[in-house]
């Protein structure tokens, strides 16, 4: 298993603070079977054969990425954002629960702002080929 850690940017930091959401308790792991977020109170998990693909994003605005995890109105992505500038967006085949305890609202992809945005999306995709 491999932990990713979120890059923080110093704007995001107070925002995220007033959700528990701190670089001790946000990550993403991946393994082989699984893809599992974890951002303060909030959580996502699925099994890799979910997983459809993953591509790079990035240049959000602040008010639309800071604090909780933001749903999207457009498609119902959710993104798990600790900065602006660079994102791996994971798509998922069978959309996933993560933004309300309900499990009601599901997710066809996740967006997520890591230290190493790169190598998370070289790892991953080396899992999905198998």
């Amino acid at each position: 298993m491999t932990r990713h850690r979120f890059a923080f940017a110093v704007a995001y930091r107070a925002p995220a603070l007033l959700f528990a959401i701190t670089p001790r308790t946000a990550w993403v792991d991946l393994d082989d079977a699984h893809l599992a977020v974890r951002y303060g109170p909030w959580s996502l998990r699925t099994p890799l054969t979910n997983v459809t693909g993953v591509e790079r994003t990035g240049g959000f605005g602040w008010l639309k990425t800071a604090g909780p995890p933001h749903l999207s109105f457009s498609d119902r992505g959710i993104s798990f954002t600790t900065n602006g500038d660079d994102a791996a967006c994971v798509s998922f085949a069978t959309p996933v629960a993560g933004i309300d305890p309900t499990t009601i609202i599901k997710h066809p992809g996740a967006t997520l702002t890591l230290q190493d945005v790169p190598g998370f999306i070289a790892e991953l995709e080396r899992h999905l080929a198998g």
